[in-house]
């Protein structure tokens, strides 16, 4: 499980160990101190406060970031207004387009600086980094600067108009894909945006101020201000704000619909989920095996949409359990910025607590753990990828989000069995159906209550598909040309 173990082939044969292969951490220059871009311009918070950042696989400081207060909120909000009327939200599409092309331009020439910057902010491996998120913020932006100059062939209307200023708050887990899903939109419909990240990864966002400067992006159209939980309040609740965007947790999400209900602001939220990936006895096992360990690893499982709960068709459950042991187990844990890497730091201290603290609730409720061999780092916050087995519906593992590298196994006789153990949860984001009959696929996603059905894989994004959920998962849809509603008043 660490970088250097070995994988071995017969008690006489050869033995193989990955050489480490990392990725310079000199490729980008992280200032020791960072402001809140407003108007175009970088700043120090007007209270003199700041907080730290720091990288979650090692615990050490990257940088001073400003905290931002009610005064900076104004101040963002402001700029954002002015940049608005003044001729940003008049703009001729054809004209923004070229703005977005720019920023996804430059977000690919700068890719290997963003990837390394967001592993060491954020603790995911670099290749995912690398070949996942970067890429993925480039295409939304192209993909809605394609869509600038064409919103009155959206279906929205003949003379859909932006709404004003939106305030967006995005989370820890994608944080510069979920700043490309929020702005390039919302900029693409002639609104100026307000973004609060995460206060634990707060960097890709400056990053990607700075992208906007070098794109000449006008003044006040992005502002990006940081801090936590009360800057994100501020943001939300600010009287000048005509649309809210929020994506994390579900507790947070109806804070927020509590706060905006009764004024004339829009709300979207893609808020959190515990979905099921569904394999059936005709599935091709090792596909399936591949996708369930993307559904709930991949990120470290600090993914909303995570295949959480897995579960199995009765015959093939102990196959299909001792082949995913057997795949866990050449997984690699460690550093995030070597290209080994397969399975990086859980990004706070405070996230790995609640980790921990389910997983061993699953024990104490009677369900069998099982994890790999594997050596965890002595400093920064790490987990090791989780199985339990022997779940009942009734489990904290099985109905709560845990957010992390840790997998629930139920099992299941009938499709309409799979389908109500699935739809047994408030959440209602994602799930994946695993079979080789495209007839039970199509069954299963039309009685499946999930914003998302993947078939035969899984966490597969593109900018042109709309994603989001029901029920406690939230509501409204981010991507695609649906993502464009919620930013135009039609």
């Amino acid at each position: 499980m660490t970088d250097v173990e070995a994988r071995t082939e017969g008690a006489a044969g050869p033995v193989f160990a990955y050489a480490p292969a990392p990725e310079s951490r000199d490729i980008v220059h992280l200032d020791a101190e960072y402001g809140l871009f407003i108007g175009g311009e970088f700043r120090p918070a007007a209270t003199g406060r700041t907080f730290t950042t720091v990288d979650p696989a090692t615990e050490e400081p990257l940088a001073s970031v400003a905290e931002a207060g009610g005064g900076d909120v104004d101040r963002a909000v402001a700029a954002a207004r002015a940049a608005y009327e003044g001729g940003w939200g008049k703009m001729r599409g054809r004209e923004r387009a070229k703005y977005l092309f720019r920023i996804a331009r430059i977000i690919q020439e700068r890719a290997r600086e963003l990837a390394v910057l967001e592993s060491l902010d954020n603790g995911k491996p670099i290749r995912e980094s690398r070949d996942v998120d970067v890429p993925l913020a480039a295409a939304h932006f192209f993909y809605y600067a394609g869509w600038a100059d064409k919103l009155e062939y959206a279906g929205f209307g003949p003379s859909p108009r932006p709404l004003g200023v939106a305030g967006q708050v995005i989370p820890w887990n994608f944080p510069l894909l979920m700043a490309a899903w929020k702005l390039a939109p919302a900029l693409a419909a002639g609104n100026t945006c307000v973004l609060k990240p995460a206060e634990t990864t707060p960097l890709s966002a400056l990053f990607l101020a700075q992208i906007c400067q070098e794109a000449d992006l006008p003044p006040g159209a992005v502002n990006v201000v940081t801090g936590a939980g009360a800057t994100g309040a501020a943001v939300v609740a600010h009287p000048g704000v005509d649309k809210v965007a929020f994506t994390g947790s579900t507790e947070v999400g109806k804070e927020i619909r509590r706060t905006v209900a009764g004024s004339r602001k829009r709300l979207t939220l893609e808020l959190g989920g515990k979905a099921a990936n569904v394999v059936f006895e005709d599935a091709p096992i090792d596909q399936a095996i591949e996708g369930i360990v993307n559904g709930i690893f991949f990120n470290q499982g600090h993914v909303c949409c995570a295949g959480s709960r897995l579960l199995v068709h009765e015959p093939v459950a102990e196959l299909v359990v001792d082949r995913l042991r057997q795949r866990l187990a050449t997984l690699r844990l460690g550093d995030p910025l070597d290209k080994n890497t397969d399975i990086g730091a859980v990004n706070s201290a405070e996230q790995l607590a609640k980790i921990r603290r389910l997983a061993d609730a699953g024990s104490e409720e009677g369900a069998e753990r099982w994890s790999p061999r594997c050596t965890l780092p002595e400093r920064g916050f790490w987990f090791p990828p989780t199985v339990f087995t022997g779940v009942s519906q009734s489990h904290r593992i099985a109905r709560e989000e845990i957010f992390g590298p840790v997998l629930s196994v139920l099992t299941f006789r009938t499709p309409a069995e799979a389908v109500a153990k699935a739809n047994n949860t408030p959440y209602g984001l994602s799930a994946g159906v695993w079979t080789e009959k495209g007839s039970l696929i199509l069954w299963m996603a039309q009685h499946l209550e999930a914003g998302v059905v993947w078939a035969n894989t899984y966490n597969r994004f593109d900018p042109a598909s709309p994603f989001g959920g029901y029920q406690e998962s939230g509501f409204g849809r981010e991507g695609g040309r649906h993502g464009l509603e919620a930013y135009l008043d039609v």
